[in-house]
């Protein structure tokens, strides 16, 4: 099966999309497909298989597998290029958009069209109640908890935005953060496994971010988990409601409004390359 797809990324984090209202694929090969598609060795490699298909109430769906195969509820970086797919390659010239994901419906804005474009996400309000995270055990909500893994004590707070995050403050960037990333992502307090990030505030509007995760491993950047972060550091009296993320091909800008308490990201959405792949 020749399968065209287009190539885009936003901050170094690139996902594959597939515009399924054009080729139908079968339910049942795609997590075999984002396995294979995805793998940076023998396929065309990416952190995620993204499917634009018809909405069942909105007129667009984005259907996200990670490259292990699993299916995901939402990507902050994910939808924009979305966003910027729908505008290119003519399913829509409207620059407000609302899609429908697995977390629920995400409203996007196209603020510039540029070579990066730049486009803003509404991805709705944080969820802190722990067993619709979801997190184990007996409190209401997961903040600044202790969690023993392997002999070492980190201090975490969970949360999800449609998909599970938890928040590590570190002064410093442990070397050994990768796994400890892969550690935290599988712990058995996790039931649907987490992401994870690694946060250093360098001020109240600040911070640095490594990220591991879920399905994935290490990306270059996390819309979600930027947002993550910032509901983390508010929470902790550490981050304004308005936070500048660093990662290490640039930055985007997060904002938790008092107002409707939703979360909103703006950053760049970058079309790399289309092509045809041929899976077997």
């Amino acid at each position: 099966m020749k399968i065209k797809f287009t190539k885009m990324q936003a901050l170094g984090n690139d996902y594959l999309y597939v515009d399924c209202f054009k080729q139908k694929l079968s339910k049942a090969l795609l997590p075999d497909l984002a396995k294979k598609i995805c793998d940076r060795h023998f396929g065309v490699g990416a952190d995620g298989l993204i499917l634009v298909k018809p909405g069942r109430t909105n007129k667009f769906r984005m259907v996200f597998y990670n490259p292990d195969g699993t299916e995901a509820e939402m990507c902050g970086n994910g939808i924009r290029c979305f966003a910027r797919f729908l505008y290119e390659h003519g399913l829509s010239k409207r620059r407000r958009q609302e899609v429908e994901t697995k977390a629920g419906t995400i409203q996007t804005e196209i603020l510039t069209t540029d070579r990066d474009f730049l486009i803003r996400a509404d991805i709705g309000r944080p969820i802190l109640e722990r067993e619709k995270i979801p997190v184990k055990g007996n409190r209401r909500f997961c903040i600044d908890e202790t969690l023993n893994l392997g002999g070492q004590k980190l201090k975490v707070t969970s949360l999800s935005l449609g998909n599970p995050h938890t928040v590590i403050f570190v002064k410093e960037f442990d070397p050994r953060w990768q796994e400890i990333g892969r550690m935290v992502e599988r712990d058995p307090l996790f039931p649907r496994r987490t992401n994870v990030e690694f946060v250093k505030v360098l001020s109240p509007k600040k911070i640095r971010l490594k990220i591991w995760e879920r399905g994935v491993g290490v990306t270059l950047a996390s819309g979600t988990g930027a947002s993550a972060a910032t509901v983390a550091g508010v929470l902790a009296q550490k981050l304004n409601r308005k936070v500048t993320a660093l990662f290490d091909r640039g930055d985007l800008k997060i904002e938790w409004d008092l107002k409707d308490d939703h979360l909103y990201i703006t950053g760049p959405a970058t079309s790399v390359f289309s092509g045809i792949y041929d899976y077997t």
